[in-house]
Order: structure tokens, then sequence, then C-alpha cells
């Protein structure tokens, strides 16, 4: 069973529900727009991008009769496919344990996988900045969202190796940073490269951005 993320911590922030409209940008596994609908929530709005949730989102739909509505898009979107003003908008920022359990979609070093990283199955995946970015701009990537020190030995790492053979997997991208930097105690060395990767193939810091304008845009008056 899916648990989400400091649910009871959201709910009591939140307060009462009853009657309200609720935005949840990041559906997932449904968790929290579950929770809303049982604590009386006249209707929830949901999205994610990635289609593989759209069933797990089909079945609460007929559960909880049409209350809710969902949408495969990204959240920072929301002013282009919901109209009219919110009550509550909520985000569940990162990556989902599902996306983590799934070794196809790349996201994990724990097992072999393409090196893909795409929530939405869109644009360029890790594999195409790895093997096509110049080093500059991939050890800028490296710092900016890991906060890898170590930017720079990676990406030139990673260069001479593309130049034999392309990187394709996960442990293989894996192992070749364990070459060049230590994890600290409890972390892989790789674990700063995964998240920076992930941050950069789907833009989220901007995605984050452009959803927090338009929020304040879409909220009630009070709105939360």
């Amino acid at each position: 069973m899916h648990i989400p993320v400091l649910l009871h911590a959201l709910l009591d922030g939140l307060g009462p529900l009853q009657g309200k409209e609720i935005f949840d940008g990041t559906f997932g596994a449904g968790g929290y727009s579950r929770a809303f609908l049982e604590a009386g929530a006249a209707k929830v709005m949901a999205c994610d991008q990635d289609g593989h949730v759209k069933s797990i989102a089909a079945c609460l739909a007929d559960e909880f009769s049409g209350r809710l509505e969902f949408y495969q898009r990204n959240f920072a979107d929301v002013q282009e496919f919901i109209s009219g003003e919110l009550d509550v908008m909520v985000v569940d920022l990162g990556v989902s344990s599902m996306q983590l359990d799934q070794a196809g979609r790349g996201f994990s070093f724990q097992k072999d996988g393409p090196l893909d990283m795409r929530m939405g199955q869109k644009g360029s995946s890790a594999a195409d900045l790895v093997n096509h970015l110049p080093a500059e701009e991939l050890a800028d990537i490296l710092y900016r969202f890991g906060e890898e020190r170590a930017s720079r030995r990676i990406a030139a790492a990673i260069v001479k190796r593309r130049e034999q053979i392309p990187l394709e997997g996960t442990l293989e991208l894996a192992e070749l940073v364990a070459t060049v930097v230590r994890g600290r105690p409890g972390h892989h060395p790789a674990t700063r490269t995964f998240q920076a990767l992930r941050l950069a193939v789907n833009g989220e810091f901007d995605a984050l951005q452009t959803f927090l304008i338009a929020s304040q845009a879409k909220l009630r008056p009070g709105g939360i």
C-alpha cells in the first residue's frame, strides 16, 4: 500500500476541506487526492505528467462518483487546463517511489535500467544529456542541481567514457561516478549526480517557479 509523505500533517495544515475545490498537482498513486475526497472535498482536479497513473485515477474517479477530474499534464501548466479559482493547491515535489521502483524508468541505480528519467516520456532523456552535452554544461548541471563539488571531475570522466562507448544504463553511470568520488556514509557516490540529471531532464525548478506564479492567479481569496 502506498503511503503519501506527510499526509496527516498536510491535512491538519489545510483544515476543513468539506465542499472545497482542490488541485492536486502531483497525483502519483492518488494518496493525496483520495484523502481530500474522503475529507469531503466537492471536487479534486488532479494532474500528473506520468501517463502510467491514468488507470489509478480512473478507478478513483469511479469510486467517488466523478468528483475527481484527472489531466495528464505538468502542474506548471495549470492555467491552461483548469478554469476558475480554487480553494487549495497542493504539489508533492520530486520523484515518486513508484517511479524509483520501476527499473525501466531509469530513475534509480538500485537496479539496472536505461538512462531515461523522464517523468512525462517526452523530451531529452538523461542518456541524451550525458552523451551529448559539453563537459562544461554537464558539470554546471551536476553542481547546480546536485550540489556536487566533484562536478567537473565527474563530467570529465563521463566525456572520456562516451568517447569510447555511449553511456546507456543506470548502473553503468553509477559505477563510473563511483570511480571518481567517494560517497558519504549511507549514500551512494552517484546520488547527487542522479538527482541533478533528473531535475535537469524534467525542468523541475522551472516548473515550480511557473506554478508558484500561476497559483497567485488561481487561488480564491483566503486560499492555501
